[in-house]
């Protein structure tokens, strides 16, 4: 496992690649999650060379991207997201990244559970051909707060088992987005991660809960810095990904918690729940 930088999960404003390679690296990071449009971009105009060289200048890996297929909108715009998807794909594979992931809402107001889980799979499996095509892993991101699910008419996936058989089914190249937050709201446990494989996780998450707060009013985007309550079991967390072989990036989400402006305060809570 390597500490990766999001700057978008942290609430920063950055300008473009060179300026996030800059931060992370200044920081302490091992990786950075980027923008795959401007990754393209960049290699089209410069070569690929060039940006692996931007990567490599400050010692950084790329981490992964956001998935930028619309396929939760109309079909033509996520048949037009499929028709961009092997630029991206391509983009990554030449900057030696594998790693893209998404998140799944955990109901609908539209669609009844198996209608819904029928949907995804429709929409999600030329995605992943694409994606292994060139060499690319999608994660899916379940979202687990009741407060999430309360939203909804119809329930949906939200917990790591019944995402990861919806993954299998999808395609070989499709696992988890498993985000601490999620997993331990959702009710998850460490015996839950250890029955899964290397392959099965493509990206990891990391952020703390509120103290004080009942499990059933955990609003999503109120969440505290890695380790600093210590209400989520983030040490149990990390170790049982190390005990299965997982090597990838784990990047802090802790969304709308000023601290977050204080990468040094970041820091400081990594090494608390990794000592």
């Amino acid at each position: 496992m390597y500490r990766c930088l999001s700057p978008w999960a942290l609430g920063m404003t950055v300008k473009n690649l060179h300026e996030e390679l800059q931060i992370a690296s200044k920081t302490g990071y091992d990786g950075l999650e980027f923008s795959i449009q401007e990754v393209a971009d960049l290699i089209d105009k410069e070569g690929s060379n060039a940006v692996r060289e931007m990567f490599c200048e400050v010692h950084l890996w790329p981490a992964g991207w956001g998935l930028p297929v619309d396929w939760r909108g109309a079909e033509d715009r996520w048949r037009e997201g499929l028709r961009a998807l092997p630029r991206f794909a391509s983009a990554s594979q030449q900057l030696g990244c594998s790693r893209t992931s998404t998140w799944i809402m955990p109901g609908s107001n539209d669609r009844m559970f198996e209608e819904n889980r029928a949907f995804h799979i429709q929409r999600f499996k030329p995605i992943a051909e694409i994606l292994a095509e060139h060499d690319c892993r999608l994660g899916l991101e379940f979202v687990g707060p009741k407060t999430s699910r309360d939203a909804f008419k119809y329930p949906f996936i939200y917990t790591l088992d019944a995402m990861m058989d919806m993954a299998r089914e999808i395609g070989p190249n499709v696992g988890l987005l498993l985000d601490c937050w999620h997993w331990h709201t959702s009710g998850g446990s460490v015996e839950d991660i250890l029955k899964l494989q290397p392959k099965d996780i493509v990206y990891v998450h990391v952020s703390d809960a509120p103290a004080g707060v009942s499990m059933e009013e955990y609003l999503d985007h109120r969440r505290c810095l890695p380790g600093a309550t210590g209400v989520i079991d983030l040490p149990g967390f990390l170790n049982a990904l190390n005990a299965i072989g997982y090597d990838g990036p784990v990047t802090p989400e802790p969304f709308g918690n000023p601290a977050v402006w204080s990468l040094d305060g970041l820091n400081t809570a990594w090494r608390k729940i990794t000592r």
